[in-house]
């Protein structure tokens, strides 16, 4: 049954947007770690097994399993769950991998704002995609409400921002200050080792015998996919508790392990828009909150120092 976490908003609201607060440093090391990076890669099925058919990727579950830490003590994972093929591969190899997982849905939406743009909700599939997938897993899933402080920490800096003539990423602020800011925060004292999302990217964690030396971020296998500069602004203490199943593998390879996982959402198309907008253009945003300006658009291709 899907229960909303209501509880879980411990940012102070503040109109003058400051930065995320630092996360408190875990009081214990973390527990000692393989790092993901050093999985082993995928094996070839034995000289038995059945030709593959053109383009298609072979592979079994066993091995990928290993991408999610599968030679360690089971672990207490929070799992960010969108719905999406990715998020839902993620969680389907940590939890055939042993680990005791728990999927959280972000809400973010602004439905109430942006009712003029469009007459369905646009989280709902979302929400049901994320249901379905954790009732056929068999873990629970539990819905936070995170949208006064993505509107405090992340849009309304970027409207800032953009009225001032820059141009943040809404992505690389929301890994920063929501989906390892707040959300973490919110967290800290539920007994949880990891959280575990979709991303494409490594963690590389110290051994136990140095706990204390820095994680590192790394390239995933999927070069066109990866999304390390979207997560290259999380601090040590964020990279410290995160863990990203999906760093090992290709996309094409995810979409191969959803359809053998039976997981339904296995057809369902990436999202390609900015997460919050949902059917909204990005320009139409920026319009209403910012307005219009007059100006001249230099169309000759010559920058200053170029030349």
């Amino acid at each position: 049954m899907l229960r909303v976490v209501s509880t879980l908003r411990p940012l102070l609201r503040s109109p003058l947007l400051p930065g995320p607060k630092p996360l408190p440093r875990p009081r214990r090391p973390p527990r000692p770690f393989r790092a993901l990076s050093s999985a082993a890669p995928l094996a070839a099925s034995p000289p038995s097994a059945p030709s593959p058919a053109p383009g298609a990727v072979e592979f079994r579950e066993e091995h990928l399993v290993r991408c999610a830490a599968a030679r360690r003590a089971p672990l207490r994972v929070a799992v960010l769950l969108s719905g999406g093929v990715d998020s839902s591969v993620a969680l389907r190899l940590l939890h055939a991998a042993g680990h005791s997982c728990t999927a959280f849905y972000l809400k973010i939406w602004f439905q109430e704002d942006f009712r003029n743009f469009w007459s369905e909700c646009p989280w709902d599939d979302d929400l049901k995609y994320a249901q379905a997938v954790c009732d056929k897993i068999d873990v629970p899933l539990e819905v936070v409400h995170l949208s006064d402080e993505y509107w405090n920490h992340v849009v309304s800096h970027m409207i800032n921002e953009y009225r001032n003539g820059r141009t943040p990423n809404p992505d690389v602020l929301c890994n920063t200050r929501i989906k390892f800011g707040a959300f973490l925060e919110a967290i800290e004292n539920l007994g949880f080792d990891y959280i575990a999302s979709g991303h494409y990217a490594h963690v590389v964690h110290p051994p136990f015998e140095n706990a204390e030396g820095p994680s590192v971020l790394q390239l995933s296998k999927d070069e066109v996919k990866d999304q390390t500069y979207f997560l290259s602004h999380l601090s040590q203490p964020q990279l410290r508790r995160l863990l990203f199943p999906l760093g090992c593998i290709t996309k094409d390879e995810v979409r191969s392990l959803a359809v053998q996982m039976d997981l339904p959402n296995q057809a369902r198309k990436d999202s390609q828009g900015i997460c919050f907008l949902g059917k909204v253009k990005f320009s139409e945003f920026v319009q209403r909150h910012i307005g219009e300006m007059k100006g001249t658009v230099d169309d000759t291709s010559l920058f200053y120092g170029t030349i």
